[in-house]
């Protein structure tokens, strides 16, 4: 007798055993049809769509791991001068070692005096040593600032940053300020 008709979306594993979500016809009606108009940018950081090139210079750095804390904080100290932040969102790719081939997300990425700290959002899951080789890539944080200054590929910028927020239409006019949609104070334009 047929009980259900559907697909498996995520599974996960829990303390020796795994949980696998079901997700029925209906589920298709979720995916997103479309473009969605947001302020960030929609492309993913050297894809088609975004079209920049990760593998030119000053955009990744391979180093050798010198600490490991907790399985996903990495402390550094032959590392080529990088700003603060610059990895923040980026991709931190495990070139050699027992992980080889796993890959991570930058959470905070920090000079502290001689070393670099980089923390990734959660451990790999597989041991990483000191003296494994790492390649981690320039993160975006999809605005159009970051797009135009931080890797020059404005044109391929995939958002829409003078879209009004949510704030603009719930406001109202007031004498005496500006009502025509801009920003208001704080805010740096593009």
């Amino acid at each position: 007798m047929l009980q259900f008709r559907g697909s498996l979306g995520e599974i996960s594993r829990v303390d020796g055993s795994f949980k696998a979500e079901l997700r029925g016809l209906a589920e298709l009606l979720n995916r997103p049809q479309g473009m969605a108009y947001t302020p960030g940018c929609s492309a993913v950081l050297g894809d088609g769509r975004c079209r920049f090139d990760l593998a030119q210079p000053g955009y990744f750095a391979e180093v050798a791991v010198d600490g490991v804390e907790d399985g996903r904080v990495f402390t550094f100290h032959d590392f080529a001068s990088f700003e603060d932040r610059w990895f923040e969102g980026g991709r931190f790719s495990v070139v050699g070692g027992a992980a080889a081939g796993l890959i991570g997300v930058v959470k905070i990425d920090r000079s502290e005096g001689v070393q670099r700290r980089v923390e990734l959002w959660q451990s790999l899951r597989a041991p990483i040593a000191a003296g494994d080789m790492v390649r981690i890539h320039a993160g975006c944080d999809k605005s159009a600032n970051a797009c135009r200054a931080k890797f020059a590929n404005f044109l391929n910028f995939r958002g829409f940053p003078h879209i009004p927020g949510e704030d603009w239409l719930a406001s109202y006019p007031v004498p005496g300020r500006s009502n025509g949609g801009a920003r208001r104070s704080g805010g740096g334009g593009i």
